[in-house]
């Protein structure tokens, strides 16, 4: 029997091939400086990334969870604070909060969209909520308007989880100019993906890019002269090359995911495929169907040779670390949900059409 076809869920080394020569040139110029730490291509792309967006300010760190982490610990959030946030996404976005000793709590989620519902956001707030993480899930944008009216009402810090989302826009406006932080994770699997860890934080508060300089380099401002204790989370240097490069294609390759998309819309059936609210432009980090039978067509993708996801397949309530907050099934039921029946499909820029056209046959032939 002749070996299936791989289809895989994202092809990194397909979409490096498209700019390999620029991007080795790139990479090797930096090697070569010799300024491996901080160098000038940290700079350049925090500036570039921030005109991306909008906003005043970026600072490079060395993951997508530091970028939340710091951002929680330069607005402040710590000990027996709260951080309000979604159940239904990945664990990092509630860890942050958590390894600052403050207490995750969770707001359900919209059923369309996968994101926090905003209509629930303002009575889930208390005198001890320090700050809203709002996650963009798979690349749709969280309901903003909202979310920021209510902070602003409230008086507490918007944090944008942006780890997914990055080109997404709500209203012609970039998702990730919205909060007063700010997190982008650079994973080599996102849209704008180094090769290995990295992330950065945007923020349009000049004071508040300082403090996150100071605490991604040891707490210190000048070398050897420490003003707080701080962390070692720095964008190396080497990766942020390659990112400039690969910043240059965002939009094209963005546009290919929406190309995608557009054909899975109109050909996959007897599946939910993802809605894009009017007014709001999706990212297609991830292409995630919903499916009563969800198992059965994950089945059928499989014996196709198709590789698929679940994103995720337990809600942040219910996932053991966090059983002390005494939470129970039952309480998110639309991210319990979702947890049920979400999959998430090939999507990445190179995907032929054929490539397209079996991932369809399998979902459909399920």
């Amino acid at each position: 029997m002749a070996e299936l076809q791989r289809i895989p869920l994202v092809d990194v080394a397909r979409q490096f091939a498209m700019v390999e020569e620029e991007a080795g040139g790139a990479v090797l110029e930096a090697l070569k400086s010799g300024a491996y730490i901080l160098g000038p291509q940290v700079a350049e792309l925090e500036r570039e990334i921030a005109s991306y967006l909008g906003v005043a300010e970026g600072v490079g760190v060395a993951s997508g969870t530091d970028a939340l982490f710091l951002s929680l610990k330069a607005l402040g959030v710590g000990p027996g604070d709260e951080v309000l946030t979604t159940p239904f996404t990945f664990i990092a976005t509630a860890e942050a909060a958590a390894n600052l000793g403050a207490v995750p709590r969770f707001v359900d989620i919209e059923e369309a969209t996968f994101n926090i519902d905003a209509a629930l956001l303002a009575d889930a707030i208390t005198e001890r909520t320090r700050a809203v993480i709002a996650v963009h899930l798979f690349g749709h944008p969280a309901d903003m308007e909202v979310c920021r009216a209510i902070c602003d009402e409230r008086g507490i810090p918007l944090v944008e989880d942006c780890a997914q989302s990055l080109g997404a826009e709500v209203g012609g406006r970039k998702a990730g100019s919205f909060g007063e932080a700010s997190a982008f994770s650079f994973f080599p699997t996102k849209n704008l993906g180094a090769a290995g860890d990295a992330g950065m934080i945007c923020t349009d508060d000049a004071e508040l890019a300082a403090k996150l300089r100071v605490l991604r380099a040891h707490g210190s401002s000048r070398k050897y002269y420490h003003e707080v204790l701080g962390y070692n989370s720095r964008l190396d240097t080497v990766q942020a090359a390659l990112l400039l490069v690969k910043l240059r294609h965002l939009d094209e390759w963005n546009s290919e995911r929406t190309r995608i998309a557009s054909q899975y819309d109109a050909h996959l059936e007897n599946v939910v495929t993802p809605p894009v609210k009017p007014g709001y432009t999706h990212s297609y980090h991830q292409y995630t169907i919903r499916s009563a039978r969800r198992d059965d067509v994950r089945k059928s993708l499989e014996e196709a040779g198709i590789a698929s996801a679940i994103y995720y397949p337990v809600p942040l309530h219910l996932q053991p670390c966090f059983s002390d907050l005494g939470y129970s099934e039952g309480d998110f039921p639309v991210a319990e949900k979702a947890c049920r029946e979400v999959l998430s499909l090939p999507i990445f820029p190179g995907m032929t059409g054929e490539e397209i056209e079996l991932v369809c046959a399998a979902v459909n032939g399920a």
